[in-house]
């Protein structure tokens, strides 16, 4: 089925500010129309470029949301309160409206379906390694959305937005030459989604996505240039300028984990030694653990290989919580060296908020209070001296938000 796209900039836009929620013909006649004379001229504030890229007259405004509804992407929804004269109509994205979120991590998938307003009407995820190939991993996805199908969710999905934990070429739809992901180089990813699902698709990164996640419904909603830092399996760094995902010249902005921390390092999966993700990824600390265990260092971590056959992060904070000092000094180490990193970014991009996030960065406060002690320490004071450092509130759902929301952009932009 075809999804409708909206024929111009102005209609473009008036989806956007609606997908923030239902509004008043008159409010977004405040936020999008040309303020004039009474004569008709434009008022412009003084410095002000002309015409605005998307600002339109009242009249025009009306035409256009007139049109969006014919077009089936934008409903009525009664009547606004009274502003002191006739009482305006409000507006809103049509309640049929139904995106997919897909966020491919390294060893699980989540799929969520939303509204136009990317709320979460229904989420479901499960294990998965995605070393098992892409053909694995895209029918663990289809079974996945065949069940939120079942579930009376949708019947026709507009559109799906989709990320992997690897380098991606976004304006191709494919993952490239990705260090955790065997077998998926140059994998037409967004081109079998699309076919599969009946939907136009994007792909990117999952640590992009994170961010779009944060910038919809996170902590990051009133900021506009900010850092994400998921700490996962792998390590990467989501970078929003002025509101936008910066990508770089060929998709592989924000690639951290694969700064080298120590030339003299453990050899990283990229190949390279010392690698960041090399010492602090999920599967770095994971082995740390195991060796501890081992070792007996750790009686707490030796009891649970024994109990379970194997260990992760989750068990490496459950062990500092117990007090256990190994455990603790894991989690120091970890968090010094990506606060090194951050404290060079920080100095160099300026940003308004740094947000940790992933599987990893569930070890919690004792993780969180390193990575600040490093960054503000290291970094300039006039960059760290406003600069809040925060875990994600967000979660399991930041991925599949995001991803909602980065599919959202496409259907909604002209």
């Amino acid at each position: 089925m075809k999804t409708n796209r909206p024929e111009n900039p102005h209609q473009a836009a008036l989806l956007r500010l609606l997908r923030e929620g239902p509004r008043s013909r008159a409010e977004l006649a405040d936020i999008a129309a040309e303020p004039t004379t009474s004569a008709g001229s434009p008022v412009l504030p003084p410095g002000a470029a002309y015409p605005h890229p998307w600002r339109m007259s009242r009249s025009k405004l009306n035409g256009e949301l007139d049109r969006l509804v014919t077009l089936g992407l934008v409903e009525t929804d009664g009547l606004a309160a009274s502003r002191g004269g006739r009482r305006s109509g409000r507006v809103r994205l049509s309640r049929a409206t139904r995106f997919a979120g897909i966020d491919i991590g390294a060893t699980s998938v989540d799929v969520a379906v939303t509204d136009g307003e990317l709320g979460v009407l229904g989420h479901v995820s499960e294990a998965c390694d995605i070393r098992l190939g892409p053909a694995h991993v895209l029918d663990r996805v289809l079974a996945l959305a065949g069940k939120l199908r079942e579930q009376g969710l949708f019947t026709q999905l507009h559109g799906a937005g989709i990320g992997v934990p690897g380098p991606v070429s976004f304006a191709e739809g494919i993952p490239v030459a990705p260090p955790l992901m065997p077998g998926w180089d140059r994998y037409p990813m967004r081109e079998m989604i699309t076919q599969e699902l009946g939907c136009p698709a994007t792909l990117d990164n999952d640590v992009n996505i994170m961010a779009l996640g944060e910038l919809h419904a996170g902590v990051a909603r009133q900021v506009h240039d900010f850092l994400l830092v998921k700490i996962g399996t792998g390590i990467g760094c989501g970078i929003v300028v002025d509101g936008k995902i910066y990508r770089g010249v060929s998709g592989s902005a924000g690639d951290i984990g694969h700064i080298s921390v120590d030339e003299f390092g453990p050899v990283c999966a990229c190949g390279n030694a010392g690698c960041l993700e090399a010492y602090f990824g999920g599967a770095a600390l994971a082995a740390q653990a195991r060796a501890a265990a081992r070792s007996g260092a750790s009686p707490y971590l030796a009891e649970r290989l024994v109990a379970v056959g194997t260990l992760s992060a989750e068990d490496v904070a459950a062990a500092a919580a117990q007090g256990d000092a190994v455990a603790v000094q894991l989690i120091r180490d970890g968090g010094r060296r990506v606060g090194q990193v951050l404290a060079g970014l920080v100095s160099f991009f300026n940003p308004g908020l740094v947000i940790i996030a992933g599987g990893v960065a569930r070890l919690g406060h004792l993780l969180l209070a390193e990575i600040r002690s490093v960054v503000y320490r290291r970094s300039l004071p006039l960059a760290t001296g406003n600069l809040p450092i925060v875990l994600s509130e967000l979660e399991d759902i930041a991925g599949v938000v995001g991803a909602a929301r980065l599919i959202s952009d496409h259907v909604y932009s002209a």
